[in-house]
């Protein structure tokens, strides 16, 4: 399955926070990179 998403990055302090607009889905990570797979596998926990 496949789904589409707007998604918003920001720094907080030493985190990157990724946000799924449409879900309302986030996650963090170290990097942009890390906040982004770790969302990845919240959205998919998220619609499974």
């Amino acid at each position: 399955m496949s789904i589409k998403s707007t998604i918003i990055i920001q720094k907080e302090d030493n985190w990157y926070v990724a946000t799924a607009l449409e879900s309302g889905v986030a996650s963090q990570g170290v990097s942009i990179d890390d906040a982004l797979k770790n969302l990845t596998e919240a959205l998919e926990l998220y619609y499974e």
